[in-house]
């Protein structure tokens, strides 16, 4: 099944993870019921966890003092997206500012949604994270510290990068990036479909006042001339 279609003179690709509530091991069920009022219609009520699926993450999600979903500007939520996947790199290594530096140069700019990946692959949050079979690259506090001194906007996750594998590692990266608000996109899918390492990208959660976290719909737009 693709996930990317044509829209006019560009391109779009479906980032998201489907979200199935019958196989799902976070909180997700609907209720869906009949009105049964003057006219009669179907609503669901949704019973979901902020880290559901393809989620942003929001600096309140580290800090009651940090700004939650709906404290953060719209524009937070979408701009130029640059993907990166580091290959030939040994398993379980660490993204570290010498290969940020490498792989993406001069390329990232202030504003920018940076999404890092690797060939070491398997998908997160599962029965694989920190097993024999989980070989995913790392974060700590000198990759966040990189995304900081570059001013990024968002820091996205392919299956080649753990966000799970230590508290001493974990907890660093997030506190540095999210006191500069800095948010982050976390299983993200189809990153495979991209034909371009450039695009207009956009993920803008719920406007809901005191979430930590959202599940988005996430998509990229390759083509535009402001965001190649």
């Amino acid at each position: 099944m693709t996930h990317s279609y044509p829209f006019g003179n560009y391109r779009v690709v479906d980032l998201t993870k489907l979200v199935d509530p019958a196989t799902e091991s976070r909180r997700c069920t609907l209720y869906r019921f009949n009105t049964g009022g003057r006219i009669p219609d179907f609503h669901t009520n949704m019973d979901l966890m902020s880290h559901l699926g393809t989620h942003c993450e929001c600096p309140y999600h580290h800090s009651e003092d940090w700004p939650d979903v709906s404290a953060l500007p719209i524009t937070s939520f979408m701009g130029r997206g640059v993907y990166v996947k580091f290959t030939g790199v040994a398993p379980n290594s660490y993204v570290t500012p010498a290969l940020l530096d490498q792989y993406l140069g001069e390329k990232v700019e202030e504003g920018d949604v940076v999404i890092i990946d690797s060939e070491h692959q398997i998908p997160p949050f599962t029965s694989k994270t920190n097993t024999e079979e989980d070989t995913r690259m790392f974060v700590n506090g000198e990759t966040a510290q990189w995304f900081v001194d570059h001013k990024v906007k968002c820091v996205g996750f392919g299956d080649g990068v753990s966000i799970e594998n230590c508290n001493e590692d974990v907890k660093p990266f997030h506190d540095i990036c999210m006191a500069e608000n800095i948010t982050f996109l976390e299983v993200l899918k189809n990153l495979d479909e991209l034909e371009k390492d450039t695009f207009f990208i956009s993920f803008a959660p719920m406007y809901i006042k005191g979430l930590d976290s959202c599940p988005v719909r996430v998509y990229a737009i390759e083509g535009m001339p402001d965001f190649s």
